[in-house]
This record gives structure tokens, C-alpha cells and sequence, in this order.
């Protein structure tokens, strides 16, 4: 809730997933940093964005649905909380409301929230993938959106050929991680050993770890049957771990399971190549100097629903920031051990496909610069700047 005292800005956040929350806390951070006592945030945000003094209408946790099917079910839970987030939003009536992700969710807020208040400002962190689907969005955004956050380096141009609102390239979180994600010397030296160790990636939600597990588990025994030996680790999260230790009991290579965000990332700095589901992840290990073989399963009826809807080459992250497809993936019906065994042993040793893939990931770096400035820095120049065009005069 608002506080009783006057501020001069008042700011207000929605953020309902766990990445987005580590967003909202860092830009918070830099608001707060400009804006002094003069700022009063109000919204919805996890853990961290709790840390910097949100005090968040409900749990997030009440909306960690996945899968159309759950979705469906929950679907009244669902209309309650953007009707309770609308309300809350107008009877503040802030200067800025910033959407984080999660479009499902805060676009039905900011919509109504525009229809309801026309001079609440609208900033949205983190661009919807209408780049892969549903390009139509891009101008339906202009109806309630003034600005767009963009992670990825080729999103102001997307926007601006789909005639959307102004997007601008603030940066990836990813990029201020970098010495998290590198080796030192002597990890160097042990990605260069034998046996290598191989990662694997089986996903972040239950849903996936359930489509994935079971064909990693047989692709890992296939390379094994083929004479190639490695060190095996699974970095998982600790909700996950005990998913992950029942759907691999059977696998005839047993991997190591490391949990959290640091034994993730120590993992990473020594792995050879990796085994990954498409997502975020296949970032990361671009920028890890991973290279990968990627996959992705889900269930019949969103295959069905994708398939129609994707309108790019590639549905890898690293793939589209890098321009070309030097990452294989295996979809649907193509994802089985057969497959993606053979692309397994590629990255695994010194080919062409491997060296490509590090030739590449060489140009990141580059790619996805942000000069001097960090991505919740330009975040919170931009949000300034649109509540300076709009809103109550401070």
C-alpha cells in the first residue's frame, strides 16, 4: 500500500516472477538513488524488491501457474488479482506504473489501468517475444504502453518495424554477471581436462523438468554406450531437487546434483559443453563459452498452438542476439536420444559445430554492450525521462 505522507514521485511496481522481482529491486535501488525520500514505491514483488521496502499487495508465489491447462483452472484466482492490482493502481493514481515481465498478467493491469487513468504513465521492463510470436501485439501495446525496457540488443528495431511504442536497449541482467560466469585460471584449466564435464539442463519449472528429463537421461546413456566418458553435473534449484533426484534414479550415468545459483554457476565455469532446454539458460552458457546442444518438449496442445504461432528461424536466445544460428535445437518430435546424442559428442570434442559456436560467442560481448552504463541505470533514465512527459507536475 501507498503510505500517508506526500511524496513528490510516486512509483508503482508489478513484478510476479522471481527474475522479474531481482529487476524491480535493482531498479528501485537507482530510483531511489535519484529520487531520494521524494519517491514512495507501492506494487507487487517477491523477496528482493521486499529488501528495498516494497510492500507487496500479495504473494507472488499466488500466481506461479504454468501450463494453459493450470492456467484455466486458476482462471478466476487469476481475474481476482488483476482486478484487486488494478484497483490499487488507480486509487494511488502514481506517476509511473512499471509492468516487469510476466505479460499474461501485467498487461491486463496496464490496459485497464490506461482505460480507467489515461495520465498514469506506463513503462513495460522486459519485452513480450512478439519478435517470435504474435507480432500483432507490438501495435496493441501502443494503446497502453509509453515506453519499452528492452533486454535484448535487436528489440528497438523490432518495435520500431512492427510500428509499436518506443522501445529502448537497456541491457540484459546477464551482462553485469560476467565474472560469475567465467573461469579463473585454474577453472580454465579444468574445462580444458579430461574427462570434461558436461552439463546438463533439463529446465526451471516442474512442467518442464517432467517433458525433458527422461530424454536427457537417455541421451547421456547413449553417449556413454558410444565409448564417450565425462563428469556429469545437473544444476537444479533447491524446489526442484527432489524432482530432479526421482526422474534421474534410472539413468545409467548418475549426474551430480548441485542446487542454488552459486554451485550453478561454479558448474559453469568448468563445463565443456552443455545439454540445455531452450530458454534463458542458453544465454548464459553463450556467455559462459559453453558451447551446446539445445532442446525443447511440452505438451500437445502447446505444440500445436507454437507451431502456428513462431515466426522466427530459431527459438534460442543466444541464436537471435548473436544473428545466426549456430546453435542446433531439437523440437518436439525431433528431441530424442537418436538425435541429439550425435550433436552431444560434437561440442563435446574439437569440430566444426564447437568451434563455431565459440567463434561466436567471442562477438556477445560486443553485441549486447551497454557502454559505461548498467542495465538498471538506463532503466531508470528512461522511466525518469517518461514520467517527466506525463503525469502530475511534482
Amino acid at each position: 500500500m501507498m503510505q500517508s505522507r506526500n511524496p513528490e514521485r510516486k512509483i508503482f511496481l508489478i513484478a510476479t516472477e522471481e527474475s522479474g522481482d531481482r529487476l524491480g529491486s535493482a531498479l528501485m535501488k537507482v530510483l531511489r538513488q535519484r529520487l531520494g525520500d521524494g519517491v514512495e514505491f507501492a506494487g507487487v514483488g517477491g523477496r528482493t524488491m521486499a529488501r528495498e521496502g516494497l510492500e507487496s499487495l500479495f504473494p507472488i508465489e499466488e500466481l506461479s501457474i504454468v501450463g494453459f491447462a493450470a492456467v484455466v483452472q486458476q482462471l478466476p484466482k487469476i481475474l481476482g488479482l488483476i482486478r484487486k492490482t488494478v484497483d490499487a493502481v488507480t486509487d494511488a493514481a502514481p506517476d509511473a506504473l512499471v509492468i516487469i515481465d510476466s505479460p499474461d498478467f501485467t498487461h491486463r493491469v496496464a490496459r485497464r489501468v490506461r482505460a480507467r487513468n489515461p495520465d498514469i504513465r506506463v513503462v513495460n521492463y522486459v519485452s513480450p517475444q512478439l519478435w517470435a510470436w504474435r507480432p500483432g501485439r507490438a501495435r496493441t501495446m501502443l494503446g497502453y504502453v509509453d515506453h519499452v525496457l528492452g533486454l535484448l540488443p535487436f528489440e528497438p528495431e523490432e518495435y520500431r518495424k512492427l510500428g509499436g511504442p518506443p522501445c529502448s536497449y537497456v541491457g540484459h541482467p546477464l551482462i553485469e554477471q560476467l565474472s560469475a560466469l567465467r573461469p579463473n585460471a585454474e577453472e580454465q584449466a579444468r574445462r580444458n581436462a579430461e574427462p570434461p564435464v558436461l552439463l546438463v539442463l533439463p529446465g526451471s519449472r516442474r512442467s518442464e523438468v517432467r517433458h525433458h528429463l527422461d530424454v536427457f537421461g537417455a541421451t547421456i546413456g547413449r553417449l556413454q554406450a558410444e565409448g564417450r566418458t565425462f563428469e556429469l553435473i545437473l544444476p537444479t534449484m533447491p524446489h526442484l531437487e527432489a524432482t530432479i533426484r526421482e526422474g534421474s534414479a534410472n539413468w545409467l550415468v548418475k549426474p551430480r546434483i548441485v542446487t542454488g545459483e552459486n554451485e550453478k554457476r561454479a558448474a559453469f565455469r568448468i563445463a565443456r559443453a552443455a545439454l540445455a532446454k531452450s530458454g534463458t539458460v542458453t544465454l548464459e552458457l553463450a556467455l559462459s563459452g559453453i558451447p551446446m546442444v539445445t532442446a525443447y518438449r511440452v505438451g500437445a496442445i502447446e505444440a500445436f498452438i507454437l507451431r502456428r504461432a513462431i515466426r522466427v528461424s530459431s527459438v534460442i536466445l543466444a541464436n537471435l542476439v548473436i544473428g545466426k544460428d549456430v546453435i542446433p535445437e531439437y523440437l518436439q518430435e525431433d528431441c530424442t536420444p537418436e538425435k541429439l546424442a550425435p550433436a552431444l559428442h560434437d561440442v563435446l570434442t574439437d569440430s566444426p559445430l564447437r568451434r563455431q559456436q565459440i567463434e561466436a560467442f567471442a562477438q556477445l560481448d560486443q553485441i549486447m554492450s551497454t557502454g559505461n552504463k548498467s542495465p538498471s541505470v538506463l532503466a531508470a533514465d528512461v522511466v525518469l525521462a517518461t514520467m517527466r512527459k506525463g503525469g502530475r507536475p511534482s
